[in-house]
């Protein structure tokens, strides 16, 4: 399985590919880290980031994409970038017809080091351990990008699995006597 993870950002936008299965060594396909300049107008910052994803995706051809879930912060402009970049990623995969998935931080954390609440060195020390890298992949949001597509790829597939099985036990809404169409 390839994965395109994505750590959304309007200034930083980390991307990083990542192969592999369960149980078997993963392996770095790509990283990178779209930078978009504040002294831009945001569209133009999200139309950088949306050539971007693009590029990555149509270069390397991934099964899915993980993208970080957002969640509340102090910033209420950060959350706005950041949800607003993740809204971009989404777009493009799903013109795609790929599957997206949004995992918390505090699951990739937990995934990659087995503690959600990591800092960002572990975080990324453990990337590199993981992937066998000589050198830790810097800046933080491209080690984070990495985070997720690994979290993908060991999770994600065993999380869509649960997904489909529980939808496939639910009865139809068509099928429920009196119920809601």
């Amino acid at each position: 399985m390839r994965v395109l993870g994505i750590d959304p950002g309007l200034t930083r936008c980390g991307l990083g590919v990542v192969e592999g299965s369960i149980g078997r060594p993963l392996t770095l396909v790509d990283v990178s880290v779209v930078r978009t300049s504040s002294e831009l107008a945001v569209p133009e910052r999200l139309v950088s980031i949306e050539k971007g994803i693009d590029a990555r995706l149509d270069e390397y051809r991934p099964d899915a994409v993980a993208i970080e879930r957002i969640f509340a912060r102090s910033d209420v402009s950060t959350i706005m970038g950041t949800a607003q970049a993740a809204g971009i990623a989404m777009v493009c995969a799903a013109r795609r017809g790929l599957p997206v998935a949004l995992h918390t931080p505090s699951e990739v954390k937990a995934a990659v080091s087995g503690n959600g609440r990591a800092d960002k060195n572990q975080v990324g020390m453990m990337v590199t351990r993981i992937l066998r890298l000589d050198a830790m992949p810097k800046p933080a949001d491209a080690a984070d990008a990495l985070a997720l597509a690994i979290t993908h790829i060991w999770r994600g597939g065993t999380q869509a699995r649960i997904d489909a099985a529980v939808a496939a036990a639910r009865p139809a809404r068509s099928r429920i006597p009196g119920g809601a169409r």
